[in-house]
């Protein structure tokens, strides 16, 4: 009997983490992605103690912790007056109370090194799917550049845009949120040459707040030679027709016009250049899974990255998945499938609430729900394989 194959479509970071989660376990995956290559984009992320049990996993874990920023806190701060609305200890608590560190790190660092664990062979740049058919006892994949495929499962890690989506429910756009995020990198010199400031008011990890909007800040290298900020704004329409547009530092003064506390008008003026970006975001789906294809992360549960968890989902969902996988085995796809999806809704939505009410630690209160879990600790009955 041949090998079964698993075909990823998308390298981003939950296609790469599941990929390489699945190639470590032996099985044979191919991986498809659209773009040419890859660039390191300006954006940060958080990797919680429940991601960065993956990261163990994946094999990854020390070379993040030595490249990312390590917060002790996670501070929020009223955007005009400066004061503290929650203090959540992080750092060597974290570590203690949750079983692994809390760093946060450049997207791009952390992108890179994941597709670095992936068989170089089986990675295949410009593969934009088109169209994709089940047929027997496998699935035939066509990608615009006139090339095919046949696997006999299939995940979609493909992003909010999923074209595996598509081919599973229609076609149906994602909803605007009515908000945007601005996205900037800061080095870390232009705000050591602020006269008015102390270097030490730059807080490590801190998210500024007013009633309708926000943002976060934090370091994503570990030498800290890079500040990070990321906004929530609200923004009735997006009619760009772009996934991104330029932004400026006047359009950031107008949006934060009442944070009047010295260190946010800092970090605007210190500027330099500065995206704007949709946030999207579709209503929690029933439906994640249909016959030998399978979706996972904003794919089948896109949110708003105010809770800074939407990676973190789509990589706990790649490491449920390949658990379920192996203990089902690919053959028993179906089962498989419907484990993963009945261990995954109910956190994911939840998260995806949340994220969308942007509320968390706004004020003081209990993260363990989110930063506890721990995907590898999660039972998996693997007699239900004998089940239709």
């Amino acid at each position: 009997m041949s090998t079964p194959t698993i075909a990823v479509i998308g390298a981003g970071l939950g296609g790469a983490a599941v990929a390489a989660l699945l190639q470590k376990a032996g099985f044979d995956t191919q991986v498809y992605e659209q773009a040419e290559a890859f660039s390191r984009l300006g954006a940060g992320i958080h990797m919680g103690p429940n991601l960065m049990k993956v990261m163990r996993r994946i094999g990854v874990e020390q070379q993040l912790e030595a490249m990312g920023s390590h917060p002790s806190h996670w501070f929020s701060r009223d955007g005009a007056s400066g004061d503290y609305m929650s203090r959540i200890e992080l750092g060597d608590h974290a570590r203690s109370r949750y079983g692994a560190a809390y760093i946060t790190v450049h997207r791009g660092d952390l992108h890179a090194l994941l597709v670095d664990q992936l068989d170089s062979e089986r990675l295949h740049y410009g593969k934009r799917l088109s169209g994709v058919e089940e047929r027997g006892d496998g699935v035939e994949l066509s990608f615009v550049d006139g090339s095919k495929a046949r696997a006999d499962i299939v995940i979609g890690a493909d992003g909010v845009n999923s074209a595996l989506r598509e081919a599973l429910l229609g076609v149906e756009a994602p909803l605007y949120s009515g908000w945007v995020a601005h996205r900037a990198i800061i080095p870390a010199a232009k705000l050591e040459a602020i006269e008015e400031l102390e270097l030490s008011a730059f807080e490590d990890c801190v998210k500024w707040w007013s009633e309708d909007r926000h943002m976060m800040v934090y370091y994503v290298t570990g030498d800290r030679r890079e500040y990070y900020y990321v906004t929530g704004v609200p923004e009735p329409e997006w009619d760009h027709g772009t996934s991104f547009v330029e932004s400026s530092r006047e359009e950031l003064r107008e949006a934060f016009a009442d944070y009047t506390h010295p260190v946010v008008q800092a970090l605007i003026d210190s500027t330099e250049e500065v995206t704007k970006w949709p946030l999207l975001e579709r209503d929690p789906q029933a439906l994640w899974h249909k016959g030998r294809m399978v979706l996972l992360g904003d794919a089948c549960h896109p949110m708003k990255p105010h809770m800074a968890q939407g990676a973190a989902m789509a990589i706990e969902d790649a490491a449920m998945l390949v658990r379920c996988l192996e203990a089902f085995g690919v053959e028993h796809y179906r089962q498989a499938f419907a484990c993963y999806r009945d261990r995954r809704f109910e956190r994911a939505s939840k998260v995806q609430q949340v994220s969308h009410d942007n509320t968390w630690l706004r004020t003081q209160e209990d993260p363990a729900w989110v930063f506890g879990y721990d995907v590898y600790a999660e039972p998996i009955d693997a007699t239900e394989k004998s089940v239709a």
